[in-house]
Order: structure tokens, then sequence, then C-alpha cells
């Protein structure tokens, strides 16, 4: 059975992967029957031929779940449609403190609305 999985190139604890098709019962470093891409999770950097890894997929070649992750989520062109995650993390201090800036400014409009409808 072919798989389409990722084999790990790069140093100690900086990664970057090929996109491969290989057969899956050799090893994770072993020769390939066809590259289609690579991608570096440290930069978010990807370059996939989407096309023969669709016509892999049809012949009845299996894709890993982070490869399947990594086309559903792939430009026509190959590259990686990567969104920023816009939320950021506070720590425990920070978000007390917000909390009750945001329970001072509800307090204020609530007393502002009181003396509108008092006048």
């Amino acid at each position: 059975m072919l798989k389409i999985r990722l084999k790990r190139l790069g140093a100690k604890k900086n990664p970057t992967y090929r996109i491969i098709v290989i057969n899956s019962t050799t090893k994770r470093e072993g020769r390939p029957v066809q590259e289609l891409g690579h991608y570096n999770p440290k930069t978010k950097v990807m370059q996939l031929d989407l096309t023969t890894a669709q016509d892999w997929v049809k012949k009845g070649a299996q894709p890993t779940d982070t490869v399947k992750f990594l086309m559903a989520n792939c430009n026509p062109d190959g590259t990686l449609n990567y969104k920023k995650k816009e939320t950021v993390k506070l720590s425990k201090k920070a978000q007390a403190k917000k909390e009750a800036e945001e329970k001072a400014a509800a307090e204020a409009a609530a007393k502002a609305a009181e003396e509108a409808v008092a006048e």
C-alpha cells in the first residue's frame, strides 16, 4: 500500500520535511516513489504539487493525517494557506486587570444611563 507522508530532514530541533509517496512498509527516510514537495513547520513555508498529490490519492495512496491537513489548507499554487491567530494569551494578573477595567467601565456606563433617565 502506498502512503503520502512526511520525510524528516534538517538539524536537531530544526525539522524540515519533504512530502513523499512511499510504500507503507518502508522506513521513514527510505527511498520514495515520488517527491511531491517540502514543508517547514517553523516558518510555515510549504511548496506542494497539489495536482500530482490528488492523482496519487485517486490511484489509492493513503495520506497521513498531517499531509491530509496540509493538502486541505493548500492554495492552488501549492503554498500553505496559513492564518496567524489573532488572540493574545494574557497572564493571570493581566486577565484580572482587564476584567477589573471592563467591570469599572460597565459600572460607569450604567451610572451614566441612570443619571440620564433621572433627568
